[in-house]
């Protein structure tokens, strides 16, 4: 059903895009609508106060979690909290900024030229929730799917703004697989991971990564109580694989499908 969907939409933007090159006799830019796409999401992430209050939230949600967990478990050694980097404590919004402006999108080249730079900023609570964390004889991990080939300039970034264990023992980075699973299996084999922060569902649990037609939310409606318990959700309206569902967890699809794509999923 999803592919016969992709293909029905492939062929109206075939026609789409034939009809608009005739009345203009200029190509439509889709790469560009797709940046400028990003506007609002990215507006949104930078200047609102809700952000900022969603963000406070939803880490001193965390901190709450911890509490209650060590008031239940009867062994409080070798404990952790595991963290996702980007958008989770480290703001690389500027970074979608340089996307819009040069109408471009990301890719590995422009992502690693970022992170190089090393001036991503803290995120609201983020600092504070893990020198909590660490107060508590909680560990602190943070398991990110940036390559361990920007391992220097992500410990060198984290350090500036003051995170414990920006280290390579518990900064662990994509070497093959953008899945998680055995980075937290890795943790998982000296210490007991009592909660997951992040703004991807897959950082905490792989079985989100293949959403279907209804994006994961049956899902996640299934395991509402393991993720309330488990993981501290953040907001992203930027990017993530929220927007992979969209094409079917297909990125390779044309620029011109993705548009397309985008508005045959917004409910009227």
């Amino acid at each position: 059903m999803i592919r016969s969907s992709i293909l029905l939409i492939t062929l109206l933007s075939a026609l789409s895009t034939s009809c608009t090159e005739t009345l203009t006799n200029q190509p439509v830019n889709y790469k560009q609508q797709l940046s400028q796409q990003l506007v609002l999401g990215v507006l949104w992430y930078q200047r609102s106060a809700e952000m900022v209050a969603s963000y406070e939230q939803a880490y001193n949600y965390a901190k709450l979690l911890i509490d209650a967990k060590l008031d239940t478990i009867s062994s409080k050694e070798n404990l952790a909290v595991v963290l996702d980097i980007d958008e989770t404590v480290l703001d690389n919004s500027p970074f979608e900024v340089e996307l819009i402006n040069s109408k471009d999108q990301y890719n590995s080249q422009n992502w690693k030229a970022w992170v190089d730079q090393g001036r991503a900023k803290a995120l609201p609570g983020a600092l504070n929730f893990i020198n909590y964390a660490i107060s508590r004889n909680v560990e602190v991990f943070y398991i990110s799917n940036r390559r361990v080939n920007t391992l220097g300039p992500t410990i060198s970034n984290l350090e500036a703004y003051g995170f414990p264990n920006a280290d390579s023992t518990h900064v662990l980075l994509r070497e093959e697989t953008s899945d998680k699973t055995a980075r937290r299996q890795v943790v998982s084999e000296d210490y007991n991971i009592i909660l997951f922060v992040g703004d991807n569902l897959t950082d905490y649990s792989q079985i989100y990564a293949d959403r279907g037609a209804d994006m994961g939310k049956e899902l996640v409606a299934a395991n509402r109580g393991e993720l309330l318990a488990n993981f501290v959700m953040l907001p992203n309206p930027m990017y993530g694989e929220w927007e992979a569902a969209i094409y079917s967890n297909d990125f390779s699809i044309s620029d011109s499908l993705k548009v397309e794509m985008r508005r045959s999923q917004m409910v009227p």
